[in-house]
């Protein structure tokens, strides 16, 4: 009887549903994008280039991971075999190296391939090629600080509906040469939180969601040129109405975790530098504080330029922006 009452317990156990304490998910921590650099049509063409400077000093201030976007797309041929540049690969490899040097970790992604967005199935092939160059090119880097993100901000017509049909070739590309190296999936409509609501991820244990985080957007994005309509300047962060968005936004994420027993981190937030930078830290800290019980890592964007968190004219951290992140913000 005692025996039969304890595999009902088991059984029970396995069945049932995941808690958002069980979630599995990549140790990110406090992270910030390489933004404005490897993803521009020219590394440069908005201020410095990356050096092995940059991520000594982002090590120093505390920062444990470093997202790297890589536009891909435009240093690749459109048709079979999709020969990545070789000078644009070793590049981009010199780049990942200088940061494990820091010991950082890395994410490595894919930024602006924007045919995936507009013909999801005809450019899967595309993006599949150059995975497989990419993957292979990094397979001897270890597994426990580089991680793979596949396709950033999926959008237009690539949603949830066909994401895994799109992205799976280029998955199956990685597992060829990199069975269990972890790899990152975000959901449709840029990767924004409601994303998560219909996120589904491939069968495989080493696939970890992401989200990313700009909420407000007549906040976050005020005075921002490449949005159109931009949402005009003045809008003040901190209204009853911000924080009660905050509770809502983390029940999501409780959500998600529950149903899928896997944990997101949070690939990008930020506000925009033309944003006085007393409200950018109070956006910064206010969403570290909502999302810290839940141990989610926190991606900010970004290093320099648009987002920036350091400046490269005084080539100073800008004061209040690492303490907003749960840093310190001593030199």
């Amino acid at each position: 009887m005692l025996r039969s009452a304890l595999l009902l317990a088991s059984a029970f156990a396995l069945a049932a549903p995941a808690t958002a304490e069980d979630a599995k998910g990549l140790p990110v921590g406090t992270c910030i994008n390489m933004g404005n650099s490897l993803e521009t049509m020219r590394e440069g063409a908005h201020g410095k280039r990356i050096d092995a400077a940059d991520f000594q000093r982002i090590r120093a201030a505390g920062f444990t991971t470093v997202r790297i976007p890589v536009r891909w797309m435009h240093r690749s041929d459109d048709k079979p075999p999709y020969t990545v540049d070789p000078a644009f690969m070793d590049r981009v490899e010199a780049v990942v190296d200088q940061a494990l040097a820091a010991d950082l970790n890395v994410i490595l992604n894919s930024h602006h391939f924007d045919a995936l967005d507009k013909d999801p199935a005809g450019t899967a092939p595309w993006l599949a090629g150059v995975w497989k160059q990419v993957a292979a090119r990094f397979a001897g880097k270890p597994e426990a600080k580089l991680w793979f993100e596949i396709s950033n901000e999926p959008h237009d017509k690539l949603t949830n509906a066909n994401l895994l049909a799109t992205l799976n070739p280029s998955l199956a590309a990685i597992r060829a040469t990199n069975p269990t190296r972890a790899v990152v999936i975000g959901g449709e409509k840029w990767s924004g939180i409601d994303s998560l609501a219909t996120l589904e991820l491939p069968d495989d244990p080493n696939v970890y969601p992401t989200f990313h985080y700009y909420e407000p957007f007549d906040f976050t994005h005020q005075g921002a040129g490449w949005v159109d309509p931009s949402p005009p300047l003045g809008r003040q962060y901190g209204t009853q109405a911000d924080a009660e968005r905050l509770v809502t936004d983390v029940e999501k994420v409780k959500r998600y975790m529950a149903r899928t027993g896997k944990k997101p981190f949070i690939g990008e937030t930020g506000a925009y530098e033309v944003i006085p930078l007393a409200q950018r830290a109070e956006y910064h800290r206010a969403v570290h504080d909502a999302f810290a019980p839940l141990d989610l890592g926190i991606c900010a964007w970004a290093y320099t330029n648009t987002f920036p968190f350091w400046d490269q004219k005084t080539e100073q951290w800008l004061p209040g922006l690492r303490a907003a992140m749960g840093l310190p913000e001593a030199e």
